[in-house]
């Protein structure tokens, strides 16, 4: 496919993130003296950001008031600790150095906090991306187009020759909602079996597979 420019997902995709997203779920749940998640629990609950991971990890019938209690002790403790146990997956540094030497744009795009994006994406790829959004007020988060939109205009590339690459259900619906093709990775946080189901156009398994894409 014809491409000069890359819009990545962030966690799943480019790092997996899932131990400190346990952690300070599960740090905010036991300070509010909620039952803590599994890590497959969370594994489940990630992709929507981190407002509905917080609404599906508490109990359910839980009080407003103390959902937002456990949101902000959620943020303030991955604001502190949102790269203890994560790291960039296999291939990933690999695939970004090629792509860059062949002068291809790269971006992300999240539905998580745009505070802990743009944190992750300097501190894990420091001058590497072009563009990097997270979720902020004001901007409808994926799988609306809009974040996707945002990248290209601010880029100025031509949205034909735009790819996005992303591991679960919302990516491929962002992709469709942009009208632009998708790649879907196995490694990450939806099982390649989930993935096959919602049929996407491309599944791959391995970083280097990326590059017979695009």
């Amino acid at each position: 496919m014809k491409c000069n420019c890359v819009v990545f997902d962030l966690d799943g995709t480019l790092l997996d993130t899932l131990g400190d997203l346990r952690d300070s779920v599960n740090f905010a749940l036991s300070k509010n003296n909620l039952p803590q998640r599994t890590t497959e629990e969370i594994k489940a609950f990630v992709g929507n950001g981190i407002r509905l991971l917080i609404e599906r990890s508490v109990p359910e019938n839980t009080k407003l008031s103390l959902v937002d209690k456990c949101f902000e002790d959620f943020k303030a403790h991955y604001k502190a600790n949102s790269a203890n146990l994560t790291k960039a997956y296999d291939g990933i540094n690999e695939l970004l150095s090629i792509l860059k030497s062949r002068g291809i744009k790269l971006a992300v795009v999240s539905n998580k906090a745009d505070f802990a994006v743009k944190t992750l994406v300097e501190g894990y790829f420091p001058d590497v991306f072009d563009c990097a959004v997270g979720e902020k007020e004001g901007v409808k988060r994926k799988p609306a187009p809009d974040t996707v939109f945002a990248v290209i205009d601010e880029l100025n590339v031509n949205k034909n020759e735009v790819v996005y690459i992303g591991d679960s259900e919302v990516d491929i619906q962002t992709s469709k909602n942009a009208d632009i093709p998708c790649i879907s990775v196995t490694w990450g946080f939806r099982d390649k079996e989930v993935l096959e189901k919602l049929c996407p156009e491309y599944i791959v398994d391995s970083p280097e597979e990326i590059l017979n894409l695009i």
